[in-house]
């Protein structure tokens, strides 16, 4: 049986996830002052086998005596398949729970790995007076057999808040020929990625979840950073994970709208809210300048105007009541 769901927003501002060794104190310390959306501090990839048992009480300690004002505070801990993965999340969770936002579970393959850790933090929180269900859960795919179970992943828990592409270990998973994670592999003349990023984010909207794009790994190529950052923006991705301070600004401008796709879309909010009024003439769809809008152009609008109120955009333009 998995947690109630408390009233917690499960769709966080994530444009840029950066990743910070959970080893590495200066790292740790570096990491509070950048302009990240979000933090996770790694006990997976980025800790050495050795390091990873005084690691987690090194996460403890700055979780709970670190600033990390305005931003979304994550734990990846080891996948299933490892004998770290209980240690992390109790060390962590007992440690610092009423810090922490979210737990970052790898290299998951399918829904009862989800509801494993669902099943445990529910155990930790109670045991220790936390809320229950607060604590979120973000789902990492990162092989054939997790994407081909997103949807049931994606459904597993209402802790659920990100389903992560991992490309590194997927692209090793699948045998894709390329060395560099993130770029498309040589001799295929089209989008390698697209069948993957669109199947997460299917899962992902039809859950009222948010996606997420994984590390580019050339982290002194900014340009390739944006370019890969871009493909996963024009779908409708939320975020994507930065590896280097270089890449935090890139990525929170990417996954920003435009002033311009801004202010356009909270013009678009106040005329159809106007239009639809007794004093607008309820009516269904009115003209916005050479622009008829309706309630779909209300919905789309909606979204980019989310994305900018996250991003603390500050509007430019003002509504003004058409002349009768």
């Amino acid at each position: 049986m998995t947690s109630p769901a408390p009233q917690v927003n499960r769709l966080r501002p994530r444009r840029s996830c950066l990743a910070v060794p959970g080893s590495n104190p200066r790292f740790l310390e570096k990491a509070q002052g950048l302009p990240a959306d979000q933090v996770f501090l790694d006990l997976e990839d980025a800790c050495a086998p050795l390091a990873k048992p005084e690691a987690r009480h090194t996460i403890v300690k700055f979780l709970n005596e670190g600033d990390w004002t305005g931003k979304t505070r994550v734990v990846r801990v080891n996948d299933w398949t490892t004998e770290w993965t209980y240690r992390d999340v109790v060390t962590v969770v007992e440690g610092a729970g009423p810090n922490l936002d979210c737990i970052m579970l790898p290299k998951v393959q399918d829904a009862q790995q989800v509801v494993a850790l669902d099943l445990l933090l529910t155990q930790i929180e109670k045991t220790m007076g936390f809320e229950v269900g607060r604590i979120g859960i973000e789902a990492q795919i990162e092989n054939a057999q997790g994407l081909n179970n997103v949807n049931e992943i994606a459904q597993a828990s209402p802790r659920i808040e990100t389903i992560i592409f991992g490309p590194a270990d997927f692209m090793a998973s699948i045998n894709m020929k390329s060395l560099v994670v993130g770029e498309q592999p040589p001799g295929y003349p089209a989008d390698a990625y697209h069948y993957i990023l669109m199947k997460i984010l299917m899962a992902a909207r039809a859950n009222n979840l948010q996606a997420i794009d994984g590390p580019y790994l050339q982290i002194r190529n900014v340009d390739g950073f944006r370019e890969v950052a871009g493909r996963a923006a024009a779908l409708g991705f939320d975020g994507k994970w930065v590896l280097h301070p270089g890449q935090v600004d890139a990525a929170n401008e990417v996954f920003s709208p435009s002033q311009e796709d801004y202010d356009h879309a909270e013009l678009i909010l106040d005329a159809y809210e106007y239009c639809t009024s007794e004093a607008g003439g309820k009516k269904g769809s009115a003209m916005l300048g050479d622009e008829m809008i309706d309630e779909a152009s209300r919905k789309m609008a909606l979204v980019i105007a989310g994305k900018g109120r996250a991003a603390g955009m500050q509007r430019t333009s003002k509504f003004e009541i058409p002349e009768a």
